[in-house]
């Protein structure tokens, strides 16, 4: 008998691994009130203020609408860019990927389970903004816009979890919530998710494009018909975007491998 041979683990048991490691990724955050209580509450709490207080008036239907779209486009970047931009960095230093790398667990299970994190507090809080805009906003969307706009959200929080994940391959775990902030904050307001483009200069107009949460913002605009606007190559910018953050990501963490602790 080859005792080197690899036992081929049964499918039943890797799916097992992956589910375990994806539930306690989740409890992990959720019983962390520095993440997960900003990840729900702002934007809420923004929305609250832009698009239901100071929606009134004619336009005011039109403004909360706005608001939904940029501000739900605003608020599924974060689990993503913090998830991975700060809790990867922060695992990186203290060794614990190292751990991880050395346990059976597949290796993609670590980087899954935050995905999915990052994909359900995205959909928690599409689906509390949509809930606000329904009831206090009294936005009125076709069924079939609603899921769209849920959908595209959602699966919209993948690459921002693509450029976390490259913050928290190159940064250290010091200055990873400073240098997340420094991205976040400013390219949501340059992509215009705050306010609409056309209020700010030219030259901050087209440098909007170059920005991933544009391009969000964008087809969240077009699914509440807000904005219609041609869908593909947003898409395609999105799906490039996260294609760059994941080779920066790979090339990062090969120059600053894992600690021991």
């Amino acid at each position: 008998m080859n005792m080197n041979a690899v036992v081929a683990r049964p499918f039943s048991a890797t799916a097992r691994i992956y589910l375990l490691e994806a539930r306690s990724e989740l409890l992990r955050v959720w019983r962390t009130p520095g993440f997960a209580v900003p990840t729900l509450v702002f934007p809420a709490m923004f929305y609250l203020f832009f698009g239901v207080l100071l929606a009134k008036g004619e336009h005011g239907v039109e403004q909360s609408l706005y608001a939904l779209g940029g501000l739900g486009s605003f608020g599924v970047m974060t689990p993503g860019l913090f998830g991975f931009g700060v809790g990867f960095a922060i695992d990186r230093g203290m060794g614990w990927l190292q751990v991880k790398r050395a346990s059976p667990m597949p290796p993609a299970a670590y980087l899954l389970a935050k995905v999915a994190m990052a994909m359900l507090f995205a959909g928690i809080v599409s689906t509390l903004l949509c809930c606000m805009a329904a009831f206090l906003g009294h936005v009125s969307l076709a069924p079939g816009q609603w899921l769209t706009l849920l959908v595209t959200l959602v699966l919209g929080s993948i690459p921002f979890c693509a450029l976390g994940l490259a913050v928290g391959a190159w940064a250290k775990p010091q200055s990873a919530p400073a240098l997340v902030n420094l991205i976040y904050l400013p390219m949501s307001f340059l992509s215009g998710l705050w306010m609409p483009l056309q209020f700010l200069p030219a030259f901050m107009q087209k440098l909007a494009t170059v920005f991933p949460a544009y391009h969000l913002g964008r087809l969240a605009y077009a699914a509440t018909g807000v904005q219609p606007t041609e869908v593909l190559p947003h898409v395609l910018a999105l799906v490039g975007f996260t294609a760059i953050f994941l080779a920066l990501a790979a090339r990062g963490y090969r120059r600053n491998p894992p600690s021991n602790g």
